[in-house]
């Protein structure tokens, strides 16, 4: 069964007195994200939003990178430094901005089981949930034009993995990757997508849509 399906830990979220007075946020996915049921990469993954997708930013946890959205149809948390909103008639990174776009500020609780008095245990992966990302240290990259087209002259085969591939993706080690000639990432194909990944980590650093 998958982790949508045994998301186990839940939480509540307060806003504080200053992101009260903020109407909500609109922001926007520049990469593609794993969506997350608590403001770590221990909680389960409720989906993955894609690229440029619309959000609303509820806020974001105080001395964190974790933030918290609507988007495609999810609740959940993601990393600031994967979001943009608008200001001055161009995107900025809520990471870097959070202060000068007045982000509201959020907390995050654990909540119990009433029934016991113990806090539920957190759902583990299940048998088709191979894949995990994002990484804590991992940032998305914006290659060059002549990458794209690089992958595009030289395919190659596709690799076959459950689950959904996001930046900050681990692959299995035994996945051979493609050297990009000039260029200090490597590529592979992921269940049809041209991904590139770090060739030292295998840690997956842009998709291709």
């Amino acid at each position: 069964m998958s982790l949508k399906r045994n998301i186990l830990l839940a939480g509540v979220i307060l806003a504080s007195s200053a992101g009260l007075a903020q109407a909500e946020m609109s922001a926007t996915t520049i990469s593609d994200i794993d969506v997350r049921s608590g403001p770590g990469t221990q909680y389960p993954s409720v989906g993955t939003a894609t690229r440029g997708s619309e959000a609303v930013l509820d806020g974001c946890v105080a001395g964190s990178r974790w933030c918290r959205i609507d988007v495609n149809g999810m609740r959940g948390w993601v990393y600031a430094q994967y979001l943009s909103v608008e200001q001055n008639g161009g995107p900025v990174i809520v990471e870097q901005h959070s202060t000068d776009l007045g982000v509201p500020v959020v907390t995050y609780q654990q909540t119990d089981d009433l029934s016991t008095g113990r806090v539920q245990p957190q759902a583990q992966p299940g048998p088709d949930d191979e894949l995990i990302g994002p990484a804590d240290n991992q940032d998305a990259v914006t290659p060059p034009r002549t990458v794209r087209a690089y992958i595009e002259e030289n395919p190659v085969d596709a690799v076959r993995l459950n689950g959904r591939v996001a930046v900050g993706t681990e692959l299995p080690r035994d996945i051979a990757v493609n050297a990009i000639p000039d260029y200090q990432y490597s590529y592979v194909r992921i269940n049809g997508q041209p991904v590139l990944v770090d060739p030292g980590t295998h840690l997956v650093v842009y998709v291709y849509n």
